[in-house]
């Protein structure tokens, strides 16, 4: 006899729980309060018919498409979806030739472009003209900073709207509504703890289709008895013994999270870096690259307040560079704790540029005379050389012999902290001017 599958049903057996527990309209929508509440201007815009072209920006599982097709349910427009992978240019002219026909007949045409990212440019450029004369309403969606991955005279066009990671209540919500919906297990007599719903919620990083996903296997896999299913936590265990994570090596996620390690490390937050750092370690980032940055910081952030930084900084890239991971990760994060507690000067930085300004605003000044070599007798004759002083034989290692260009002679680029070491060097600085104050022009 042949086993009947609990999810016989045909208007279930079809189709994932995601895409049956898709919401149909605004007020079955879950999450986004700060576009879709109550007198916010998305809401207003769909609600009045007013929609124009749209760019949905935000990460996976937060409702860009389904946006999408409630507002082209809700303005009765004919709705087009479109692939970057198998949209050619010479199919997409052809559909945007329909729509205009279409607008001829009063009829609006919303096209949908589910990551819009992928298009090239040439791809996007076929959608310019028909968004600028309103033949078609544009909506695209993308995971990654449309500034970057949109052509510009196509974004001008649009109106952007930032979604936001769904809430774990959010998840909450939209897992009871799926265990008490008939499109999802109402028909079912399903057991399960709230507890679970929280780990499953936690699990999804704010993204509804994989609490939705995880759900779905964790029924099909829970204790069944008849028409009675009990999902525990140790099968759910299974399914949730790593959450997935959000980082691209290289999208804009990257730069984010490189630049909250390097900024938790400028505030002296140790924890915070750590936890940057392994963000990045667990997301498969190279740790040869988060080496350098910490080099870099060592200089930029510390410089001379802590003149040891930049040697353990350097000797952790060695290490990074021999041993890789996972066994450099312990390197790493020696280097994030003691950059993120020593002494913080950013001197070093600053002096290289206000050099650099002067570099480019000012004439290529020649070098002095004095401290040019002389490695020939015609240049010799030139007064390469001369009135050269040398320190070493002065009683104080100093000069009254000018090195500066003269144009350039009272400029200062180094004005050193009282942070850490770096204090030795402001006080040393200050000697050195001191002693010119009283040497000089005498």
């Amino acid at each position: 006899m042949k086993q009947e599958s609990l999810f016989a049903d045909n208007k279930k057996s079809g189709q994932p729980l995601a895409s049956r527990m898709r919401p149909k309209n605004l007020d079955t929508f879950v999450g986004q309060p700060q576009l879709l509440g109550k007198g916010k201007i998305l809401r207003e815009l769909i609600a009045s018919d007013q929609i124009t072209s749209l760019i949905f920006w935000g990460p996976p599982g937060v409702g860009k498409t389904t946006l999408a097709k409630i507002i082209a349910k809700l303005s009765q427009a004919h709705f087009v979806q479109f692939s970057a992978v198998s949209s050619s240019i010479r199919k997409i002219r052809e559909i945007m030739k329909q729509a205009e026909l279409d607008q001829d007949l009063g009829q609006k045409t919303i096209v949908f472009i589910d990551e819009i990212h992928r298009f090239n440019k040439a791809q996007q450029d076929v959608f310019l003209p028909y968004v600028e004369q309103g033949s078609i309403i544009l909506i695209g969606a993308t995971t990654e900073n449309p500034s970057f991955e949109i052509n510009s005279a196509l974004l001008s066009r649009c109106k952007v709207f930032v979604l936001k990671p769904l809430t774990n209540d959010d998840i909450n919500t939209l897992l009871k509504n799926a265990i008490n919906s008939s499109d999802g297990f109402g028909d079912l007599d399903l057991k399960i703890a709230d507890t679970t719903l929280d780990a499953i919620a936690t699990f999804s990083n704010g993204d509804a289709r994989i609490a939705l996903n995880t759900l779905e296997m964790a029924v099909l896999n829970g204790d069944k008895s008849g028409n009675k299913i009990t999902v525990t936590p140790s099968s759910l265990k299974q399914l949730i013994n790593r959450t997935s994570l959000l980082y691209d090596k290289k999208g804009e996620e990257h730069y984010n999270i490189i630049s909250a390690l390097h900024k938790s490390m400028r505030n002296s937050d140790v924890n915070a870096a750590i936890y940057w750092l392994s963000r990045m370690l667990d997301g498969g980032e190279d740790p040869v690259y988060i080496a350098r940055r910490l080099v870099r910081f060592a200089s930029e952030d510390i410089g001379l307040a802590d003149t040891k930084a930049l040697n353990l900084a350097i000797d952790v890239f060695q290490a990074c560079r021999y041993l890789g991971m996972p066994e450099c990760d312990v390197h790493l994060t020696e280097a994030v704790i003691y950059l993120s507690l020593a002494p913080k000067s950013n001197a070093v930085y600053k002096a290289r540029l206000k050099a650099a300004q002067d570099v480019k605003t000012s004439r290529n000044e020649p070098v002095p005379l004095q401290i040019r070599n002389a490695p020939t007798k015609l240049m010799s004759d030139l007064g390469y050389g001369a009135d050269y002083q040398y320190a070493h034989k002065k009683e104080d290692k100093l000069t009254t012999m000018k090195t500066m260009p003269p144009s350039l002679r009272n400029h200062e680029y180094y004005f050193p902290s009282e942070q850490g070491h770096e204090d030795r060097f402001k006080k040393r600085l200050e000697y050195i001017r001191s002693w010119h104050t009283k040497h000089d022009d005498i």
